[in-house]
């Protein structure tokens, strides 16, 4: 608890609240939580609830986890009703997982609780019946079923996230979903599971939770390879970011910063989890091309001749040729290509201008010429954000696009730039660092003709 910042500790303690005010409710309304007819059942969904969350699959976001657990409180809702719902919700505080903290443990079973509960409430609110099913009038079960699961699914992944947000000020993009709609239908399909549990129950009773243990597992290891699948792919982007950097000893961490300004500009501007996703990725691929550069032209002491220059201005190309090849980069391919057109049509591979230019290239332009310029060089320390910041807005209607200027600054306002650690100098036996740099707008590289 300690450990939490105020505003998420004043969270957690609003959610337990909630979900304690909603159980005293039914006790002082109704006497009971659940009929002694009900107890049996209740213990076998808990059973069920508490195997399934114990066994969560682990997500890229510090200490978060799924589960498809949630279908045993929606198989209460049918069974025993919202009190039944919250109760099974609530033996996830009794969770065996290892090394799950207290706090974690009010926390889930809580909310779990909570979402239970509103569920149930919505569920017999549209005329669901509570109990077992009757066989012949199963069909009436689904509608009201339908609007609990699109109640509970959603209600339980906002509270999750923003508990996540308050905590570890995890940025929505960095949710390892590929797309928060792609994620919420799947979610909402293992919702089924509890609809099964319950029909299964009116003719095979309490061995229906055993029955449906096979398809919630076979749930979990799908979302076990989706989490496999997002290592993986971070995996890929960070080791040609390792391969790039090595060739310039001033610029290690600039794929990764880059990449963290344009999210920035990205959300100001609005854009949707999947195109975040995308430009994450752009930004820290942008500069892959320089493994196709001569290292001796990338850091080239002095002019350059026409040819060595030409070879710089087509590493955007060459970045293109080296990750055509993987298919879950989407938009990012535009970002990789253009990120060095200028708005005035100046610029290259293309010389495209304005609007021609693709909006992830018009963002990373100005996430790459930031960070270049608040960074040491060899050949100078890192500038004032104050003063890139100027630099930008110098370039804004020539360099750069005047809208991811403004949307960049806005960002700045509301989450203050971290400048990177001193650069140490190379050790004696390292090549000799490059005095240019061709992302920062304060430095043109000259070039030197007829040479």
């Amino acid at each position: 608890m300690r450990d939490l910042p105020w505003p998420a500790r004043g969270y957690l303690v609003a959610v337990i609240g909630a979900a304690a005010a909603l159980i005293a409710r039914s006790v002082v309304t109704s006497g009971h939580l659940v009929t002694q007819d009900d107890l049996g059942v209740l213990l076998v969904l808990a059973l069920l609830f508490l195997v399934c969350e114990s066994m969560p699959t682990l997500l890229n976001v510090e200490q978060f986890a799924v589960s498809v657990s949630f279908s045993a409180s929606l198989a209460a809702v049918v069974l025993i009703g919202p009190e039944g719902a919250a109760l099974v919700g609530l033996t996830a505080v009794l969770s065996v997982r290892p090394g799950l903290p207290l706090i974690k443990r009010l926390f889930n079973g809580a909310q779990f609780a909570i979402c239970g509960y509103a569920a149930g409430w919505v569920y017999q609110w549209l005329g669901g019946a509570v109990g077992v099913p009757q066989v012949n009038r199963f069909d009436h079960l689904i509608g009201p079923y339908a609007a609990a699961t699109a109640v509970f699914v959603p209600l339980n992944i906002l509270l999750t996230l923003t508990m996540i947000g308050l905590a570890t000020r995890v940025r929505g993009m960095e949710v390892p979903m590929r797309g928060m709609v792609q994620f919420l239908l799947s979610y909402l399909g293992y919702g089924t599971f509890g609809l099964l549990v319950a029909g299964l129950w009116a003719t095979v009773a309490s061995i229906s939770a055993v029955l449906v243990l096979l398809p919630l597992f076979v749930a979990r290891w799908a979302f076990g390879q989706y989490h496999a699948q997002q290592r993986s792919y971070d995996a890929t982007i960070a080791a040609l970011c390792q391969a790039v950097e090595t060739k310039d000893y001033y610029t290690r961490g600039h794929c990764t910063r880059v990449s963290l300004a344009s999210t920035m500009i990205a959300q100001e501007i609005g854009m949707g989890l999947e195109r975040l996703r995308a430009i994450r990725y752009a930004g820290m691929l942008h500069d892959v091309g320089k493994l196709g550069v001569p290292t001796k032209v990338l850091q080239k002491d002095g002019p350059l001749t026409e040819e060595e220059f030409a070879a710089i201005q087509l590493h955007p190309m060459r970045g293109l040729e080296i990750v055509r090849g993987i298919d879950f980069l989407d938009e990012a391919y535009a970002g990789i290509m253009h990120h060095h057109e200028r708005h005035d049509g100046k610029g290259y591979p293309m010389g495209l201008a304005g609007d021609e230019i693709p909006e992830f290239a018009r963002v990373i332009a100005v996430a790459d010429a930031f960070d270049s310029m608040t960074s040491d060089r060899s050949y100078r320390g890192a500038r004032p954000v104050e003063v890139a910041v100027q630099e930008l807005h110098k370039g804004a209607g020539t360099q750069f696009d005047p809208v991811m200027v403004t949307a960049f600054t806005r960002a700045l306002e509301r989450e203050p730039w971290q400048p990177p650690r001193r650069v140490e100098p190379p050790p004696p036996d390292a090549a000799e660092p490059p005095t240019k740099d061709h992302d920062d707008p304060t430095m043109p590289i000259q070039v030197v003709s007829g040479q």
